[in-house]
Order: structure tokens, then C-alpha cells, then sequence
């Protein structure tokens, strides 16, 4: 026993302690560690540091005065915002054009990408790919331009057919009633085609041979889809679905703004297009800080329900 002691201390010495280990891995992988430095300046700076900004939704904040000066007025701002029937009519407008995108544009990319997937011809299946992938690059100001000419009431060619149909022309961006159509149809034609890059992706990673034992048991192609393909993506779904959820109330202000007119502006005007209007121009900077610390709480909570109802169905989650 006297002998076995000397030689558990010499050994212990020997043993790196942890800061030494750390010390070892930056030294060998120092170039992976470097180039972490801009992304992690990024955040601190253009995440991190802005959040600082929140105080001033409990703020009656005046920009001459700044944070220190400016009078607290607890949660004035946010009895402001749910008792004021204009913001509850835009939440209502964010809230249905949020369903809307879940329930319509959320399931595009993942059965576009299914389909390209099925092309066995490799030139054709490129060129479909980089047809689909081109509207992502173009500004929303682009697409609107081109979307309020598809359906201009005089010029579009949308109303033209209709009148070689017999029917009168229709002003799609005049009436309320065609907005959050028009609004979800446009994201839906500019993002799908790039939504199938992390699908296309996770499809290549299924193993072949599943297919191949499938076909040896008879199944089809539709069977295989069934039983292969989607399980095997299904992960990937789940994790796209919960950062899409944690987005909600973010559908997005340039898409909006650049079809949103006074005519249909009723059930078009979201909350990004509300801060805007009233933060900037109206300068009621607590008031509209408020409502983005409420859009970031909404999203927080809907990750984390999310989240914990995906564990506990599929053992899959974002943490």
C-alpha cells in the first residue's frame, strides 16, 4: 500500500488540469477559434448590446434625456398596448397571416424538395433547382414591382385572362379582402425553391439501401416515401418547424410594406409595419419597444412549448 501512493501522487501530477487541457486545444485548433471571433462580435455586438435598449419599454423614454434621465413608468406602456383597439386589430391581422404561413407556405418547400428529389435526370433536376432557387435572390421590393403588375386591374395579366373569360377585372391590391392571400402566395413563390436547400439535404443523407430493400419487398415508390423518406426527414422538419414557430409575430416588414396601401391596409397592416409607422415617424419610441419586447416574449414561449411537446412525441428538439 505504502508503494501504490507515491506513485497515484506522481501520476496526478503528470495528469494536465484542465486549464492546461484547454490551453492545448486552443494551441491546436487556434484557426478554428479565430475565425469564431467575427461571428461571436456580431452577436455581442449587434444581438447582445441592443438588448440593453428594452428598458426603455418600461420608459416614458425621451431621446434628448436618454436612458438615465428619461421618467420610469413600469408597465404603463404595455396596459397602453392591449387596451388600444388599434394594436389589438394588428395583432389579429399578424396572428392570421402567422396561421396562414404555418398552415400554407411551411409545407411548400418540404413537398417541393420530395419532388426534385424523385427527378432521376441530373441536367433537368438542375436546371429546376436553380429556376426555383432565383426569386429567393431578388428584393422585396423586386417582387412587389412584378406582383402589382401580374395583377394590375388594366395591364395584369391575371385580369386579362379573366376578361377572356367574360369576368370584370379585379383590383387584387384595392381590396382587403385579397391582401393576406397576396401576401402569403408572393413569400411563398420567392422562398419555397430556397427552403428545399436543408430538405434536398437531409434526403441525401438516407441510406440507399433502405430504398433497395423496399423494392426487393414489392414497394412502390409511393410506399417508399411513405415508410422512408419522410421518417427519415422527419427530424429535419421538426427542427424547421420550431424556428419557424419562434417567428411568428416576425412575418416580416419589407414583405408587407411594399403591398400595403390605404385601401387594404385593414387587414394588411401587421405589427412590424405598425412600429414602423408609429416608432419612427410618430417617434413614440417606449411605446413601439414595447411591442417588440412583447413579439420577442411570444416567440420565446412558442419555442419552448414547441420545443417540449417535440421531445416529448419524438425525442427531437432544438435543445
Amino acid at each position: 500500500m505504502s508503494g501504490q501512493a507515491p506513485t497515484a501522487r506522481r501520476a496526478s501530477l503528470k495528469t494536465p488540469g484542465r486549464f492546461a487541457r484547454q490551453m492545448s486545444n486552443f494551441r491546436k485548433y487556434k484557426a478554428l477559434y479565430l475565425i469564431t471571433i467575427p461571428g461571436i462580435l456580431y452577436f455581442i455586438v449587434f444581438k447582445y448590446l441592443p438588448l440593453m435598449g428594452s428598458v426603455m419599454a418600461f420608459q416614458n423614454y425621451n431621446i434628448f434625456k436618454g436612458f438615465t434621465g428619461s421618467p420610469w413608468v413600469g408597465l404603463d406602456q404595455f396596459k397602453r398596448m392591449f387596451t388600444y383597439t388599434e394594436f389589438l386589430r394588428i395583432l389579429e391581422n399578424t396572428v392570421l397571416i402567422g396561421l396562414y404561413d404555418i398552415i400554407f407556405a411551411f409545407p411548400v418547400p418540404i413537398i417541393l424538395a420530395l419532388l426534385l428529389n424523385e427527378l432521376r435526370k441530373v441536367l433537368y433536376k438542375r436546371i429546376l433547382q436553380t429556376v426555383v432557387y432565383l426569386p429567393h435572390f431578388l428584393s422585396w421590393v423586386i417582387i412587389g414591382g412584378i406582383m402589382i403588375g401580374i395583377l394590375s386591374p388594366t395591364t395584369g395579366i391575371v385580369n386579362q385572362v379573366l376578361n377572356f373569360f367574360g369576368f370584370q377585372s379585379v383590383y387584387f391590391l384595392g381590396e382587403d379582402s385579397y391582401i393576406r392571400s397576396i401576401l402569403v402566395g408572393t413569400g411563398i413563390w420567392k422562398d419555397s425553391g430556397w427552403g428545399t436547400i436543408v430538405y434536398l439535404a437531409a434526403l441525401a443523407s438516407v441510406n440507399p439501401e433502405l430504398y433497395e430493400a423496399a423494392r426487393m419487398d414489392g414497394a412502390n415508390r409511393w410506399r417508399q416515401t411513405l415508410s422512408i423518406t419522410i421518417p427519415a426527414i422527419l427530424p429535419t422538419v421538426t427542427i424547421m418547424f420550431l424556428l419557424h414557430i419562434g417567428n411568428f409575430l416576425d412575418f416580416g416588414f419589407e414583405r408587407v410594406f411594399v403591398f400595403v396601401n390605404s385601401l387594404n391596409e385593414q387587414k394588411g397592416d401587421i405589427l412590424d409595419t405598425y412600429i414602423y409607422r408609429v416608432g419612427l415617424i410618430d417617434q413614440q419610441y417606449s411605446y413601439t419597444t414595447a411591442i417588440g419586447l412583447f413579439k420577442s416574449v411570444v416567440g420565446l414561449m412558442l419555442i419552448m412549448i414547441g420545443n417540449a411537446l417535440s421531445r416529448k412525441a419524438s425525442g427531437e428538439g432544438l435543445y
